[in-house]
């Protein structure tokens, strides 16, 4: 029986630069994340830690989607299952987050589907430790896990922060599209909260629109 990964030592799971231990440094941040968040009032500093949270979380899903999820389904036999599974909890989460963005904050729907988010990043968090990646565990050796590691902060270091709607779950749509998706979140992660305005706004939907145009068009090339 599959050994789940969370509390096993840092040379089990392949050493400092495993994926897996990588893996495991973030999820250990989301939950103290949602645990300072829910400890804070309304507030400044609440809205900061949620998009603290926001961006390690889709940053982070994003490098699974992209890097670790073909490789354990590649691995193993029952990986396409595993990878499904985890795959619609992200896609929740996504949906959520978008509903989330677009209310009041203070609001108690916001403050409802928020707490219906860290739900899901729990759910999400015990899929992963408990039988996707002990399968990939099994599979791979101490040095392929510590080169897959580096490939997964690669990915993540340059990966979307933000929940988009457009962006396929698997590749090679997620790599086209997540380029100029990235550019997009990290201008309006570094313009924020200057950017709150309408015109702002107007400003940062041009360019992403633009951005993604241009990568639909490359993706639908790259398929015909």
């Amino acid at each position: 029986m599959s050994r789940t990964i969370e509390d096993q030592t840092v040379e089990e799971l392949g050493g400092e630069g495993s994926v897996l231990v990588r893996q495991r440094r973030d999820h250990a941040q989301m939950d103290r994340l949602m645990d300072r968040h829910q400890a804070l009032e309304d507030g400044a500093e609440r809205e900061r830690v949620l998009r603290e949270l926001v961006q390690l979380v889709f940053s982070h899903a994003f490098a699974e989607e992209t890097v670790l999820w073909p490789a354990v389904r590649r691995a193993a036999a029952d990986g396409e299952e595993l990878t499904s599974r985890v795959e619609e909890e992200h896609q929740e989460i996504n949906d959520l987050v978008t509903d989330v963005e677009r209310l009041d904050p203070g609001s108690a729907e916001r403050e409802e589907k928020v707490l219906r988010v860290f739900a899901l990043i729990r759910q999400d968090i015990r899929d992963e430790e408990d039988l996707v990646l002990p399968r990939l565990q099994e599979a791979l050796d101490a040095g392929r896990l510590r080169r897959l590691g580096a490939a997964w902060e690669t990915v993540r270091g340059s990966a979307p922060t933000r929940p988009h709607p457009v962006v396929p779950r698997r590749p090679p749509g997620n790599a086209v599209l997540g380029v100029p998706l990235s550019l997009y979140d990290r201008l309006r992660d570094g313009l924020e909260p200057g950017v709150s305005g309408p015109w702002g706004r107007r400003i940062l939907a041009g360019l992403t629109g633009l951005l993604v145009s241009g990568a639909v068009a490359v993706l639908v090339r790259k398929r015909s």
